[in-house]
């Protein structure tokens, strides 16, 4: 597995990380605790060695299963958390956005004793509060930082102006805004700031929450507890609108004897060498799927010629909800 830098004073990690979201929440029932803490051992096995987490997944409980699944192998691992999200402790119901300093302290604490080390590595602002100033934000990851309970700090679904108000006051390591051919919006503005100031940029949800590997149908229905059904990217109208983006990868797929999959992360790591996706799955096959595009080159012939295909498609549906304006 390759390895890339998140950003010039970020951590080294593997060139695609996993994120563990889907093992405990959003996408119908879980599947067995046994089963996923094998598949992340599974991915340390393989080379992954940046793995992504929030105490709101669950809530609680994918933090308790990452950390028991890397205890064994925890000075090998990277582990990204979030904090945010204000949540009833009794029923574990999310109270709305919560980012005051204790609140930030409260919860470090809490993720510490799930994931079962003594300092995260990487700490996001899940959601960007608009009732705390990010100054006081950084601040109070500054503090944990030189307190040992805090590697690094990053922002999730961060504009830009918040973000360079952010890094004034504590290094920015690492942004994680939702990003893939199918949303783009980080373009305008983000990447450019990360590329200026050295921060890594992690992608999350880059395989469209699955509709760009091509498994999704235009007919495809969702349960209750699968996020999907509630957004507006994944309508019948939508998805049957949207079929062309897909088209668009199974032919590029074919012409690189590859997977869609593999060509939507292969499209991301060229974008920035300090880029590095994060796909989530439940599944071997698809973990060393989508390991595999590591080591599919995309030229610039062929970027340009994706470009000029996807000016042509405009994709349908709002993406998604909770995330900062960006431009």
């Amino acid at each position: 597995m390759q390895t890339r830098n998140l950003g010039t004073g970020g951590p080294e990690v593997s060139a695609i990380g996993l994120g563990c979201m889907g093992m405990s929440m959003n996408y119908g029932t879980p599947p067995d605790r046994h089963e996923m803490i094998a598949l992340i051992r599974t991915a340390v096995e393989r080379g992954i060695t940046f793995f992504d987490t929030a105490e709101v997944y669950g809530p609680f409980t994918n933090e308790e299963l990452v950390g028991e699944a890397l205890a064994p192998v925890r000075a090998q691992v990277i582990i990204a958390t979030k904090f945010g999200f204000d949540i009833d402790p009794v029923t574990r119901q999310r109270r709305g956005l919560n980012s005051r300093p204790e609140h930030i302290r409260q919860s470090v604490e809490g993720s510490l004793r799930r994931l079962r080390v003594d300092t995260i590595d990487l700490l996001y602002q899940h959601r960007v509060d608009p009732n705390v100033p990010i100054e006081e934000v950084a601040g109070a990851v500054k503090e944990l930082i030189a307190e040992g309970k805090v590697r690094y700090f990053g922002l999730s679904e961060v504009g830009a102006q918040t973000l360079r108000r952010a890094h004034a006051v504590q290094p920015v390591a690492a942004v994680q805004n939702e990003y893939s051919l199918w949303a783009r919006d980080s373009e305008a503005e983000v990447l450019p700031t990360c590329a200026e100031l050295g921060i890594g940029f992690v992608p999350w949800s880059p395989l469209g929450q699955g509709f760009l590997t091509g498994a999704v149908s235009a007919d495809q229905t969702f349960e209750a507890s699968d996020i999907r059904s509630r957004f507006p990217r994944f309508t019948p109208e939508a998805m049957a609108a949207n079929q062309p983006l897909v088209a668009l990868l199974h032919w590029l797929a074919e012409q690189k004897q590859a997977t869609p999959a593999q060509i939507a992360l292969a499209w991301l790591l060229a974008q920035q060498p300090f880029i590095v996706p994060i796909p989530g799955t439940r599944k071997l096959h698809r973990l060393e799927e989508n390991m595999r595009s590591v080591d599919l080159v995309l030229t610039s012939d062929d970027l340009h010629a994706i470009d000029a295909e996807l000016s042509q498609i405009e994709v349908q549906g709002a993406r998604g909800i909770g995330h900062e304006r960006l431009a």
